[in-house]
């Protein structure tokens, strides 16, 4: 049997709790097979998970992939500028800060870059993260594909506003409960990684 193809997207992952209930989780992606794009994934406290994703391949991806109760296809913006992020879309306007490299950031730069984006490197990562940070670094999602997430750097974001379909949704709080979009979810401290992400299709 051959082998099933392995898709690589290049870029970061945020994920923050607002005092609301809902958590939202950006990935920026700068190199992927479809070009670059963002997309948002918002958990709302009910547990309805809606997608914002910019193109109808993006969406439809990202789609069999994960799990979603709602997906829209809209632009999604995303800016950064002095460690201040800004993402606009139709339905979500939210900007963030983020803070100094965190001690695991620092020794994820440590770690070679060509080492730390192979899907191999996650049987080295996957415990320390289930047990430390109570997130994986590997595993099967929706439809049977398998994902790994190798990690490069992590910032803590230290502010965050966000107004999610005309609705404020109050100040940077943890993401709690996890989010249900996958086989994993972001930690519970708010942050930004740097990551290269595998998906076998």
């Amino acid at each position: 049997m051959s082998a099933r193809p392995r898709l690589r997207f290049t870029g970061w992952i945020a994920g923050l709790g607002t005092s609301s209930g809902t958590r939202l989780v950006l990935g920026h992606w700068t190199r992927t097979p479809f070009g670059p794009f963002s997309d948002v994934m918002v958990e709302r406290p009910d547990g309805h998970r809606l997608l914002l994703a910019p193109s109808r391949q993006a969406a439809t991806f990202v789609a069999d992939t994960y799990t979603f109760d709602d997906v829209r296809v809209e632009p999604v913006g995303v800016t950064v500028a002095a460690g201040t992020w800004t993402v606009r879309a139709p339905s979500l306007d939210l900007s963030f800060t983020t803070g100094r490299r965190t001690a695991l950031g620092l020794l994820l730069r440590a770690v070679p870059r060509r080492l730390s984006a192979r899907p191999a490197w996650t049987l080295v990562t996957d415990l320390p993260a289930r047990l430390l940070l109570g997130i994986r670094t590997r595993g099967s999602t929706r439809g049977g594909r398998r994902e790994w997430y190798g990690a490069h750097d992590v910032r803590r974001i230290t502010a965050a506003s966000a107004v999610c379909e005309g609705a404020p949704l109050g100040g940077l709080a943890p993401v709690e409960p996890p989010v249900r979009f996958g086989f994993a979810s972001t930690p519970r401290t708010p942050s930004v990684v740097r990551v290269t992400t595998t998906v076998a299709t």
